[in-house]
């Protein structure tokens, strides 16, 4: 089936869209001292999709709603999906409204964003967190969404989910590559409560072995950077930080992590974690000199924690559903690296 003949068939799962609520303003709640973690879900629960970044036209959901309503759940269109504001996915007011309708709607059980790009930073601020703290939910996806897993973990301590979104679900399923299959599954998997457990492809041999247990946060790199010093500003003792980027010059990456260095982020980690790490070639005249993983020791040579390389989390193929904000064990030894729910 080609994709026009796809768009049109299933134009007719699609849900339709709810009516814009107004917002009230709230500022950022106390982080809660034990993990809270939303239900997991079951047939006939309710995921909503909206867009609270970049935009997507309405065909370009279809392949992750029609996989969805296959695994047994409803799908519910926010009214940002179809709508464009320049690179956004609808006005700062309607991406805001549209997302806190979700936040609020008892019926929603899980939220998915439908793509990342830019805009979760220009929004987070005007969003009321209180329905969402009593009654919590899935918040599902990546990159610039790393805004809202951060800022979720900090002030609510409430689990969320970095995984791939709509934009990255294959337009025909039977056909697609089954690396691409498999890491859409492990969202559905990550949804229903199944015990998640990843291992690198192969030993790095740059690795720091150990053994690490504590809560699972970070997501992009470039993102945690830019949240240092706010509301949303992650919170990393004790835990075990996973990074990744795409598109960074080595310079640009070193400076980052630098920041993570001199703001404290690395000092008292439980396990570091490094995923795809996409680089933009330096001009032949302005190398920088080191790689990943020069950066990434000079700045960890202090600490004793495991530091694995090359997890497959990011912006590639083998973007497998982390349960944010939930405890983890991250297992580094010369036979290989292992993440493991608990």
């Amino acid at each position: 089936m080609n994709r026009k003949t796809f768009v049109q068939s299933s134009l007719t799962l699609l849900a339709a869209a709810g009516l814009p609520v107004s917002v009230v303003n709230a500022g950022t709640q106390p982080a809660e001292t034990k993990e809270k973690i939303p239900p997991f879900l079951k047939p006939g629960d309710m995921i909503g999709i909206t867009s609270p970044a970049g935009f997507i036209m309405r065909e370009g959901i279809i392949p992750a709603a029609t996989l969805m309503q296959q695994w047994g759940f409803k799908i519910r269109v926010g009214y940002t999906i179809g709508k464009r504001d320049f690179t956004f996915g609808g006005t700062d007011a309607e991406r805001r409204e549209d997302l806190q309708q979700l936040l609020d709607d008892p019926a929603v059980k899980a939220i998915m964003c439908a793509r990342g790009g830019y805009g979760s930073v220009r929004i987070v601020d005007g969003l009321n967190w209180d329905r969402f703290k009593a009654n919590p939910k899935w918040l599902i996806g990546f990159s610039d969404i790393t805004v809202l897993h951060s800022h979720i973990n900090k002030n609510l301590g409430i689990a969320t989910l970095h995984s791939k979104m709509c934009n990255s679900f294959p337009d025909v399923w039977d056909t697609a590559d089954p690396l691409q299959k498999d890491t859409i599954e492990s969202i559905r998997k990550a949804l229903t409560g199944e015990k998640m457990s990843y291992t690198a492809e192969a030993f790095n041999q740059l690795n720091k072995t150990g053994t690490a247990t504590g809560a699972l946060v970070g997501g992009n790199l470039k993102t945690l950077e830019t949240l240092a010093g706010s509301a949303s500003d992650l919170d990393t003792d004790g835990k075990i930080l996973f990074v990744e980027d795409t598109g960074e010059y080595l310079y640009s990456i070193d400076r980052m992590f630098w920041n993570l260095k001199r703001t404290g982020k690395l000092d008292r980690l439980a396990g570091l974690i490094v995923g795809g790490m996409k680089i933009k070639q330096d001009p032949l005249d302005e190398q920088f000199g080191k790689n990943i993983y020069d950066i990434v020791l000079e700045k960890t040579k202090m600490y004793s924690y495991p530091v694995c390389f090359d997890f497959p989390v990011g912006h590639q193929i083998n973007n497998y559903a982390l349960r944010c904000g939930m405890k983890h064990q991250l297992s580094v030894t010369t036979a290989g690296a292992t993440l493991t729910s608990l």
